[in-house]
Parts: structure tokens; sequence; C-alpha cells
């Protein structure tokens, strides 16, 4: 008998010990359970927070005076985003001119890490830099998107005694100083540097030599207008408008080929006229240094479907662009390339800064 209660007393032992096991077997599933499900929440607002973006107003930046290229580019961007409904919150332009785009390269620092300001850019973002203009390059900021082409044009009012690029490039052989040219990017930038390139294969000698005046404040077109530059190196949609009206006539465009439609298509190319050279104005999006992922993939993503829309499209041939889209790696790549073509092109000319 005396046996059998300690056998007893020794299975309800153990068969305490066993329900005890399983009770904390059951409150550390439970634990697990309700951490899964917090790891589960989490993620999904992580989640939430990223498709969520952008919330607030962005800051599109033209670094250039209202109604040069780089504006009219931001512009048409932020147009066809609202007009087909890719972005709906605001994107107002700001101008903030100065230094052939250095000031608002300088500003970009300031931002470092912001999802909201984005920036367009041309060759300038890289010539800046290299002529010694600004200390910082693309290099300090985050590449997004390269969008189009645009091509340089040379300018001159309907009185003018330059018929032809040739006409000028004659005059300047003779005399580097009987021909003042302006533009509205900085000396050594874009504007300066395409005629230059120009120049340099018509066979004109003394580059140096060559008057160039900088309108960096967008008075360019009026500065040609008012006879006080005698021709203008600038974009071809920037004087698409003068042109079409006869206010301005257009020498020559540096294309392989004839672009755009009307009165564009009928401007010739430098090659046309026996100086075998062309020049290509790219232009492209750029955000902040640092700018975070979920900002630059919402970008990527939105800005390759702006390129595919009708609208996009309408506007290239609008203004004479033509469809460079390029995304983000290949877009770095590109310019790192470019940033060692434009360095040999401005040692040969001598800008390139010690």
């Amino acid at each position: 008998m005396k046996l059998n209660k300690k056998l007893i007393s020794s299975m309800l032992s153990v068969a305490l010990i066993g329900a005890l096991a399983l009770s904390g077997c059951a409150s550390q599933s439970s634990s697990s359970t309700s951490a899964a499900s917090s790891s589960s929440s989490s993620s999904s607002s992580e989640t939430q927070t990223t498709v969520d973006y952008p919330k607030n107003a962005m800051e599109f930046i033209a670094p250039s005076g209202a109604g040069g290229g780089w504006d009219l580019t931001i512009r048409t961007v932020a147009k066809v985003l609202q007009d087909t409904s890719l972005v709906t919150v605001p994107m107002p332009v700001t101008n903030n001119s100065g230094g052939g785009g250095g000031v608002n390269l300088a500003y970009m620092q300031t931002q470092e890490g912001s999802d909201k300001l984005i920036s367009v850019y041309s060759p300038p973002i890289l010539l800046i830099n290299l002529n010694g203009s600004s200390e910082y390059s693309y290099k300090e900021t985050t590449p997004i998107a390269r969008l189009i082409t645009d091509y340089g044009a040379f300018v001159v009012p309907k009185d003018s005694p330059y018929k032809s690029i040739a006409d000028v490039m004659d005059a300047l052989k003779k005399d580097p100083k009987s021909v003042k040219i302006g533009g509205g990017s900085s000396a050594g930038s874009m504007d300066h540097i395409q005629f230059l390139i120009v120049a340099k294969a018509a066979g004109v000698t003394d580059l140096k030599d060559i008057d160039y005046i900088s309108f960096q404040d967008g008075t360019a077109t009026a500065q040609i207008l008012g006879g006080h530059v005698d021709l203008l190196t600038t974009g071809l949609g920037d004087v698409q408008s003068l042109i079409e009206s006869g206010d301005l006539i257009a020498l020559a465009q540096t294309a392989s080929d004839r672009v755009g439609e009307g009165a564009l298509a009928e401007i010739p190319t430098c090659k046309e006229q026996g100086i075998d050279v062309t020049f290509e104005n790219w232009r492209g999006l750029f955000g902040a240094p640092g700018m975070p992922d979920y900002a630059v993939e919402f970008w990527r993503d939105t800005l390759k479907k702006m390129t595919e829309t009708d609208e996009w499209n309408a506007e290239r041939a609008k203004h004479g662009w033509a469809d460079a889209y390029m995304d983000k790696e290949d877009f770095e790549s590109f310019l790192a390339e470019k940033n060692e073509e434009y360095k040999g092109i401005l040692a040969e000319i001598g800008l390139l800064a010690e």
C-alpha cells in the first residue's frame, strides 16, 4: 500500500511538471506570435510610408533666370506630371540663378538628405567645376535621370549683316574681336564652349581673343534684340518663339541633322555649311546629395512613366527636343564619360582649371 502511494505521488509530480512545461511553451508561442504580429505591423507601416511619398510640396529648381532652357525644361516636367496625374502634390518652380548654375549647386549642399529638392542641369554641371568656377560637380548631387537632348543655336537680329555661320567665322578669322558673342551661361561654360567648339572646327584661331559676354540674369535674348551683341549662342528651345516670329534669324544649329517642326526644321546644321562638328545639350534631373532611397526610387519610376506619355512626347516635338531618356545607373556612367570628354575640350582651348 505504501508502495502504491509513493507510485501515485511520483506520477502526480511528473504530470505537474509536464503541465508546467506545456504552459511555458504556450506562453512562448503566444509571445512569438505577438512579436511576429508586431514586426508585420511595423513592416506594413514602413511600406505605407513609402507609398505615401510624396506627401508635401516639392521644390523644383531652375538654376537660371526665367525663360532659359533649364527653366523651360523643369516647368515642362512639372506641367506634364500634373496633367497626367503622375504626381498630385504641388511642384512650384524656383529660379536660383548665378554662377552658371554654381549658386544653386552650393545651395543644394545645404539641403543634404532632402527628399523634396529636384533641380534640372545640363553640361554646365560638369563644365563649371572643370573650369574652376565651382568647387562642386555632379558628384555632389544625386543624379536621377537624363530626359532630353536640346541643341545649340546661333542666332542674330533680323537686320544682321551676317547671313550664315560661315560669314561669322570668316569675320573672326580676320579679326577675333570683330564679332561680339553673347550667351546665357558663364564664360567657360556651355553657351561659350559650344561656340568655341564650332569656331575651332571652322578653322578660327586665337579662340581666347573672341569677345564673349555672359548674361546669366535671363536677359540674353533682350541683349541680342537690343543690338548689344552681334550673335547669341544659346539653346535651340530657348529662342524658338523669336525664331518663329522672325525677330531672330538662326544661322545654324549643332545637331547632326535637322530637328523639330516648322521654323525649327528650316534651320541648317553646322555640318550642312561645311563645319564638321556637333554639340548636344543634354538635360537631366538631380536630387540633393544623399537623397533618400525611397525618394530616388519614386522619381526613377515616375519619370520613366512620364517619358512614355503622349503629353511629354508632344512637348518634346514642340520644343525640338530629342528623346534621350536614361535611368540613374546609365546616367551616372554617362556623366563620368562626359566629364572626361569636356575635360579634354577645355584643356585644348586653354580653359581647364589647374
